[in-house]
C-alpha cells in the first residue's frame, strides 16, 4: 500500500475534539503533538497521561526531567533530548548535570536518590523491568506511587521516542534556539552512540 509519510498538522486543521489540547498549549502545540494529530483518537486518549507525566506525577519535575533525558540518550532521540534540555534548564537543572547524563558511569555529583533513579532508567532499558535489588534501593528514596510513575513515565517517553525516530521529526525552532549554547544534534548523536556502545 502506497502511503505518504505523516506530516505535522497545523492546529487550524485539527478536529474540534482536540480543541482542549490547543488551549492547553496556548494555541501553539509543538511538532510532536502536530504529528500525533494525524491520529486524533490516539492524541485525545494520550493527553491526560501526557499532562500527568510532563509535570512528573508524584516524582516531581526535576526527577522526571532527569529520567526523560537519560531515556533520550538510550533511545538516541535528538528531538526528545533537545526538547527536554530546554525544559530542564527552565526548571533550574544545571548544564553540567544535563551533560553528565550522557556518561554511562555517573559522577559522584549525584545525590543518592537521583543516582538510583537514573540507574533505574538504565535497568528498564536493558532488563525491561526493575529487579529486586534496584527496587529495594529505590524504596529507600521513593514510595510505591513514585516508583510506578517512574516506570510509567519511562514507558510514555519510549513511545514518543519511537514515533519521533520513525518519522524523523524536526525539533521545534523555539527549543532549538533556547539550547544552542548547551547542546547540538551532532554532538548529542555522537555522545549517545558512544554511550550505547559502552553500556
Amino acid at each position: 500500500m502506497d502511503q505518504q509519510i505523516p506530516q505535522p498538522i497545523h492546529p487550524s486543521e485539527w478536529p474540534p475534539v482536540l480543541s482542549n489540547i490547543i488551549e492547553d498549549m496556548h494555541g501553539d502545540p509543538i511538532n510532536v503533538h502536530r504529528l500525533m494529530a494525524n491520529n486524533p483518537a490516539l492524541l485525545e486518549a494520550w493527553w491526560p497521561f501526557r499532562n500527568h507525566s510532563v509535570l512528573g506525577g508524584t516524582l516531581g519535575q526535576r526527577n522526571a526531567e532527569l529520567l526523560i533525558l537519560r531515556l533520550s540518550v538510550h533511545m538516541e532521540c535528538w528531538y526528545e533530548w533537545g526538547s527536554h534540555v530546554d525544559r530542564a534548564t527552565k526548571i533550574g537543572i544545571e548544564r553540567n548535570e544535563i551533560l553528565g547524563l550522557l556518561k554511562p558511569d555517573l559522577d559522584q555529583q549525584w545525590p543518592e536518590g537521583e543516582r538510583v533513579l537514573i540507574l533505574s532508567v538504565d535497568e528498564l532499558m536493558t532488563r525491561k523491568y526493575l529487579g529486586t535489588e534496584t527496587r529495594t534501593l529505590l524504596e529507600e528514596h521513593f514510595d510505591t506511587n513514585q516508583i510506578m510513575d517512574l516506570i510509567a513515565i519511562h514507558g510514555m517517553y519510549m513511545i514518543l521516542a519511537a514515533m519521533l525516530k520513525t518519522w524523523d521529526l524536526s525539533l521545534d525552532s523555539k527549543a532549538l534556539e533556547s539550547i544552542f549554547d548547551i547542546t547540538s544534534e551532532v554532538d548529542f548523536l555522537r555522545s549517545a552512540e558512544l554511550f550505547n556502545m559502552q553500556s
